[in-house]
Formats: C-alpha cells, structure tokens, sequence
C-alpha cells in the first residue's frame, strides 16, 4: 500500500494524496496551508483568533503553516489563485 502522508520538513505540515490534491495541509486535519494564509496574512486575522474559529487548530501549527508560506510562497500564492477563481466560477 502507498504511503498516504508525506512528511514535507515542517513539524505539523504534510501531503495526503487524498486530501486537497496532495496539497499542504495541517497534519490529522484537512485544513490547508492555504487557508491559513488566506485568513491571517490576506484577511488580518491574529493567528489566537484562527484557533478560536477552529479550535481543532494549534498556534504551533498556524505559525508552522506560516513557515511553510515563506518557504514555499509561489506554491501557495497559485493554490490561493486557482481556489479564489474556483471559487468566482461557482457564483457565475
């Protein structure tokens, strides 16, 4: 059998080919990096309010995710740009 998680070199940040297309996501969850960049560095959320709103998360694991950002910044800037228009073309 396949190895479903892939470890990506950040503690709390893994690929699960059957979550998000593989897309990074915060690991035993099914939120994605891009999501936490979405709310905290787009919407100007405080990472302690992204836990309040989703108490499955852990500041370590938001400032993981925000790590990852840095490091893989193109990657995630295209997965926010084709989840914004998958979003548009859903409301045409």
């Amino acid at each position: 059998m396949a190895k479903m998680l892939t470890k990506v070199g950040h503690s709390y940040i893994v690929r699960n080919h059957k979550i998000h297309g593989e897309e990074p996501i915060i690991e035993g969850t099914r939120f994605p990096v891009r999501s936490i960049v979405f709310y905290v560095l787009k919407e100007g959320m405080l990472p302690e309010e992204l836990v309040d709103e989703f108490p499955h998360l852990t500041l370590p694991a938001i400032y993981d995710a925000l790590s990852y950002y840095y490091d893989h910044r193109e990657e995630i800037d295209n997965l926010l740009k084709e989840n914004i228009e998958e979003i548009w073309k859903t409301r045409m």
